[in-house]
């Protein structure tokens, strides 16, 4: 089971700072409060927030080398050549390559757009995605979202006659591939303000500025938008500052687009029909379809879906990743019964910092959420490989006080390659190297982490009433979004909440509650919380509480509901 968390409530926010917001704004106290927690504390800063614009985003010359490769690629779409996008599996690069091929088509230029089949190319800009890219013709062969490492690839499209240009967002090495320009928030002597732009947010600067350089209207680089908050909520960038202001105008995008594949996906999910498309429906709803394609389909229909012209074909293709993704929860499912198995006879608490589980023949597009989910289990780093013969790919899942990306660095003489962030991570290892890599990534999680327990936090933004947490509340919230990274839902605590009816205990863990306070009462469900929350001792209450806010719709009712995340007996 789950270590039961630790709750962090910050002090009561600034009084004055907070009335001073309810003048000026004229706001309910509790956003107030809300904004006053979370550093907003004056009505000119907090105004500032709840209403970002568009004008404030960075110049996409700031860029290192965007305004060379924008050049190339406005000649490229003056004199017609063919420009080949090669984008990754995932949402970010499969949106990316859309957004960039699609604008350039947009601009008079000739542009194809590919991306990787996991099993039979890898990821990343292979040697099979260059041979692609010639037998379109490209002059110019740009990557989205990959390629920052692709040393050999990159040289062997140079000698193919090809301008190539990467654009990237991931860490690069030690040194950068021999391009014709390297477009990369993170590479050294980039001053760009913001590290932590998505892929297709960088194809998206490259874009603009290929737009300025053919004379085009600087407003039309708005209708990408929608692809951009797709990627960067679906990539898990933080929304703070630029990457909020494009999410946010991005997912306003999503109510006028004029992509039949994304209005497509967007009825084949549910999402949008009868209320604004927000953060949680790109996260949970619309991106996981995407990602399914390139996990356990074809992501090249994902790539088509968002490309598409006409709606029959967008809703042939939105039918093919609905599959996709029913294929994915199974094989999820059955994977994870799997993989706790194997953490039943790997893991001793007292002893691992990390864990390394194994198993053959498991899928490869789904051991990264397999990986999450044993994360969530037992909140230590984990790593699952999924071994086929001698050779075994693995997906690796932290939790956040742990940089997974320097330990696996530490290990990597036992690995045949490996990438990824500060959370995620991949790599290829063969199975005679498996003990010593095991042996490795325990002591360097024992050194990072030493004696210390890792506990999951819950970290709340503000103690309020039941009273306060209605629909007028909730409309408010929505300026407070998007949410996400750095910008996470707020979390609030009620003290001493009585229990209108005992707990239900639903299929799959799911608890449903009835909170009841001074006269107010709120509805709420608790997701798996009956897996960590011992329930059957709660009785009428009174207890606290740790939750969100969510709009549930049942039969055309829609109403504000109580996202459970912790519930206890009030102290």
């Amino acid at each position: 089971m789950t270590p039961r968390p630790n709750w962090k409530i910050p002090p009561h926010p600034d009084p004055a700072a907070v009335r001073a917001l309810r003048r000026g704004l004229k706001l309910p106290d509790a956003l107030c409060r809300l904004l006053a927690a979370r550093g907003h504390l004056t009505p000119r800063a907090a105004r500032s927030f709840l209403r970002p614009l568009l004008g404030t985003l960075h110049a996409p010359a700031g860029l290192l080398d965007a305004t060379k490769a924008a050049r190339r690629l406005a000649r490229a779409v003056s004199e017609r050549e063919q420009v080949v996008v090669h984008g990754d599996f995932d949402v970010d690069g499969i949106a990316a390559a859309a957004l960039l091929a699609s604008w350039i088509r947009a601009l008079g230029g000739r542009a194809d757009a590919i991306v990787p089949d996991r099993l039979r190319h890898g990821y990343d800009l292979s040697d099979a995605g260059v041979d692609r890219a010639a037998a379109r013709g490209a002059a110019v062969l740009v990557t989205v979202d990959c390629g920052i490492v692709a040393h050999g690839p990159v040289r062997r499209a140079a000698r193919a006659g090809m301008d190539v240009i990467v654009t990237d967002h991931h860490r690069p090495g030690s040194t950068l591939p021999p391009a014709f320009a390297v477009v990369n928030p993170n590479r050294p002597g980039c001053a760009y303000p913001n590290k932590d732009l998505c892929g297709a947010a960088v194809a998206f600067k490259v874009g603009q500025l290929v737009a300025e350089e053919l004379g085009r209207p600087a407003d039309e680089s708005w209708e990408y938008l929608d692809l951009v908050a797709l990627a960067t909520i679906a990539d898990q960038m933080t929304l703070t500052g630029e990457n909020r202001v494009l999410a946010r105008y991005g997912l306003r995008a999503f109510t006028h687009s004029a992509r039949p594949g994304l209005m497509a996906l967007m009825a084949r999910a549910g999402v949008g029909a009868d209320r604004p498309v927000d953060s949680a429906a790109v996260a949970f709803s619309l991106g996981p379809r995407i990602n399914a394609a390139g996990r356990v389909g074809d992501a090249s229909d994902a790539l088509r879906l968002l490309m598409a012209g006409e709606a029959t074909e967008a809703r042939r293709l939105a039918e093919m990743l609905e599959g996709d993704n029913r294929r994915r929860r199974e094989l999820e499912q059955r994977t994870t019964e799997q993989a706790l198995e194997a953490l039943e006879r790997a893991y001793d608490p007292e002893r691992d910092s990390a864990v390394v589980v194994s198993g053959d023949g498991w899928h490869h597009g789904v051991i990264g959420i397999v990986a999450s989910r044993l994360v969530e289990r037992i909140f230590r780093p984990v790593v699952v490989l999924s071994f086929d013969g001698d050779r075994g790919r693995g997906s690796a899942r932290s939790v956040p006080s742990f940089d997974l990306h320097a330990a696996i660095s530490s290990c990597s003489q036992h690995l045949i390659r490996f990438g990824g962030h500060h959370q995620a991570a991949g790599m290829d290892i063969s199975r005679e190297r498996l003990p010593a890599f095991r042996e490795a990534f325990q002591a360097a999680a024992r050194g990072a982490m030493g004696d210390a327990v890792p506990r999951p936090e819950i970290r709340a933004d503000l103690e309020i009433g039941l009273g306060e947490a209605g629909p007028d509340f909730f409309r408010y919230l929505r300026y407070v979004g998007p949410f996400g990274p750095g910008n996470p839902d707020p979390l609030f605590v009620a003290r001493g909440v009585g229990l209108a009816a005992p707990p239900k205990v639903l299929k799959g863990g799911h608890v449903k509650l009835r909170l009841a306070q001074d006269g107010a009462s709120l509805p709420a469900i608790g997701f798996r919380l009956a897996e960590r929350a011992p329930v059957d001792e709660l009785g009428s209450g009174p207890v606290d509480v740790a939750f969100s806010l969510i709009e549930s719709s049942f039969r055309g009712r829609t109403t504000i509901e109580a996202k459970v995340v912790d519930i206890h007996p009030a102290h």
